[in-house]
């Protein structure tokens, strides 16, 4: 039984216990600061502001007040202490902090939040944060991008082995698997731009949307008031702003963080001691790699970006629930929305900034690759020598059924296809040692990989550039 009250116990030194690991192991301060409680509040602080300079400006009451009010919004005066104070007794964190506003008001304190619904309030802050957040994302993927086109540039024809079904297929570069994850990256920036225009969108039109409370000067006001504020509005809002937007941005997040997943698997793999084609740079100074086995140098980032990318993708389930609330609402989103809102934006940020940090340090061993090409012993080139025959006036799929003959006698015999194909009756007839010996140089069968890399990356550094 746990000891409360004689002696030491587990709860010693624990008055301010931190449980989740976005406050003590993962995630950086500039998204956190976007995503936290205290810039949420100065958000929802603006967003009164505006709505009180809306009320002066559409005339339902004078701008004198309204200056009054929107000065009293100024975070210096209405602190979260104050606000979680008022907070206990009212059981409702906006209206204690409209409390709070009204406080240092003054007069124009009785206009504080007039007409307003607590949902005008936060999801109109929220947009202001997903916006800010979605901005720092692009960011993140603009570096990524550039730090991709730089690799992929250095080693546009760095000779390797691609892979389908986790075996040899053909000769590939390394340059032009990164181009891939360029474009992919670069697809991912379009769909931030799209979804942002959806995301950054208020509402200010009362209890359930139809702006009944704000009378004659309905519709003026919401769109003064997403004019200063610089967001769209929900055109036929019920008590919230439509859920379906939040779920369109969780989903992008989780597209995101699995891309990033799927290039730190692919690290993984290629630094597979049986492999060893890449690695993740290692302090051979002071980083430990195993606290037993001192050999080990582990790809501990590209881990760590795939487990943080399952945490951020389990956040789009609880964000489609989101959507399917009662009638005009119900405030089963909210708390869930609290959780997923700031934990997907941080996981995002963070798999973003650590893949990019991945790539630029990433060890590169050009020499490994080609060893592991030679240890195809020419299989890799199979389908080489049968497109030559077919341009030797020999049928495809003859040329198929010759070429995989061969190549499964030098699998059972352990000698090199070449070989094999060398003492072949169809192939001596239209080509000799040199000509099949050219036509298995792996250099010679990457088609035009070198090429679209370079227009990748040209592509890539423009978009970034224009922005």
């Amino acid at each position: 039984m746990l000891n409360y009250k004689n002696g030491p116990s587990i709860f010693d030194g624990c008055e301010h216990m931190v449980i989740c690991p976005l406050d003590y192991r993962y995630g950086r301060d500039e998204m956190k600061a976007i995503l936290s409680e205290e810039n949420r509040l100065r958000m929802q602080l603006k967003v009164e502001a505006a709505l009180a300079l809306a009320h002066a400006k559409v005339g339902d009451f004078p701008m004198a007040d309204a200056k009054l009010i929107a000065s009293a919004c100024d975070p210096a005066r209405v602190g979260l202490d104050r606000v979680k104070e008022i907070e206990l007794e009212t059981k409702h964190d906006v209206m204690a902090m409209v409390k709070a506003i009204t406080e240092n008001a003054g007069k124009a304190g009785r206009y504080v939040h007039l007409g307003a619904t607590s949902n005008d309030i936060v999801d109109t802050a929220t947009a202001l944060q997903l916006r800010s957040a979605l901005d720092l994302l692009e960011d993140d993927i603009d570096k990524l991008v550039l730090t991709l086109a730089r690799l992929a540039r250095k080693h546009r024809a760095t000779i390797m082995v691609a892979r389908t079904h986790g075996q040899f297929a053909i000769p590939t570069t390394f340059g032009f698997k990164v181009a891939g994850y360029m474009t992919e990256m670069l697809r991912h920036k379009d769909r931030i731009r799209e979804v942002r225009r959806r995301a950054a969108i208020g509402k200010m039109s009362g209890a359930v949307g139809t702006g009944a409370a704000f009378g004659k000067n309905f519709m003026p006001l919401q769109k003064e008031v997403m004019k200063q504020l610089d967001l769209g509005y929900e055109e036929a809002a019920t008590q919230i702003v439509n859920r379906d937007r939040y779920a369109e941005v969780i989903s992008l997040l989780a597209l995101i963080c699995t891309s990033c997943e799927r290039y730190a698997t692919e690290i993984r793999n290629l630094q597979r001691s049986e492999v060893q084609e890449v690695a993740e740079a290692f302090d051979s100074e002071k980083q430990v790699g195993s606290s037993t086995m001192a050999q080990k140098k582990n790809p501990i980032t590209s881990e760590n970006v795939c487990g943080l990318a399952r945490i951020a993708r389990g956040f789009v389930y609880p964000a489609l629930e989101d959507m399917i609330l009662w009638h005009e609402r119900d405030l089963t989103n909210s708390s869930a929305e609290r959780f997923i809102i700031p934990h997907a934006f941080v996981l995002t940020d963070d798999i973003l900034a650590k893949i990019e940090e991945v790539f630029a340090n990433l060890v590169v061993r050009p020499a490994n690759m080609r060893r592991n090409i030679e240890s195809s012993r020419g299989q890799i080139m199979a389908e080489a020598v049968m497109i030559a025959l077919v341009d030797k006036g020999i049928g495809r799929q003859d040329a198929h059924a010759i070429v995989r003959k061969a190549s499964l006698e030098a699998e059972k015999e352990g000698v090199d296809l070449k070989d094999v194909l060398l003492a072949t009756k169809e192939i001596k007839k239209v080509m000799g040692e040199k000509e099949l010996a050219k036509i298995m140089d792996p250099r010679n069968y990457v088609g035009m990989a070198p090429s679209m890399v370079d227009d990748v990356v040209k592509l890539a550094e423009g978009r970034i550039k224009r922005t």
